[in-house]
């Protein structure tokens, strides 16, 4: 998988998302079976233009669940490690008990602002609106409650979103880290886990984020997304590098 611009950040390399809904990719093509949870523990960095290899290995196949992990390098270095299981099962019950919150139409929410100037990377294959977080001029040292709420779109998905697209997705909490304290600040991924609940029909995803800590240089977090018609699809939690921006 080459590794350019589309799926880098502004510091070109490669979005921790995209290396586990890549990883997601694979484990889902090799396995033919559909994520149930997958975890990244983050180790190094492809950077841009550099060539991701990914190797699959089916630990366990059983009657309706897989146990696997996908191997990411660039050449000998290994990038990200990610295990999943996969499958599908009958149950004799459903249901949905984390409510959505209140959002307005992607179309009425502001678009989120951007400090890097670089054109072309993650920032820019993804539509990000906000309905609750701080603007950059906010950012006044206040503590939040932690909570940022925004819709995001890949606009490049032809169908509807898929577990690669949350895995994608699921990789915002370090962004909330400096909305939860009110400082110029994010964070690098040190693992991201998402657990799949239901795949709908949707374009936009409402990421419900909320920042649980922040100590010892650490920020740890979570997010729920949310399908447009309200749908929980999937839960991801992180813990990741707190780091103020570079003026």
């Amino acid at each position: 998988m080459p590794v350019d611009l589309r799926i880098s950040t502004g510091g070109y390399f490669m979005y921790g998302g995209a290396g586990l809904g890549s990883c997601i990719s694979a484990l889902e093509t090799v396995s033919q079976r559909n994520l149930v949870w997958a975890t990244a523990q983050y180790l190094s960095f492809a950077k841009t233009d550099e060539v991701v290899t990914i190797e699959v290995t089916l630990a366990v196949n059983g009657p309706q669940i897989t146990q696997g992990r996908a191997v990411a390098r660039v050449g000998e270095r290994e990038i990200l490690t990610v295990n999943a299981a996969l499958g599908d099962r009958n149950f004799v019950a459903v249901g949905q008990f984390l409510k959505v919150p209140t959002a307005p139409a992607p179309d009425l929410a502001r678009a989120r602002e951007h400090r890097s100037e670089v054109s072309g990377t993650i920032h820019d294959s993804l539509e990000q609106r906000i309905v609750k977080g701080r603007t950059l001029d906010q950012l006044d040292g206040t503590l939040s409650d932690g909570n940022v709420v925004m819709w995001v779109q890949i606009p490049a998905l032809i169908e509807s979103v898929d577990a690669t697209a949350l895995g994608i997705l699921g990789d915002f909490v370090p962004m909330a880290v400096g909305q939860a304290v009110g400082l110029a600040a994010g964070g690098n991924s040190l693992d991201n886990t998402i657990r799949i609940v239901k795949l709908v029909p949707t374009k936009w995803v409402l990421l419900d984020i909320y920042i649980d800590a922040i100590e010892r240089g650490f920020g740890h977090g979570r997010v729920n997304m949310f399908a447009e018609d309200g749908t929980l699809m999937a839960i991801a939690s992180q813990s990741c590098k707190a780091r103020k921006w570079k003026n």
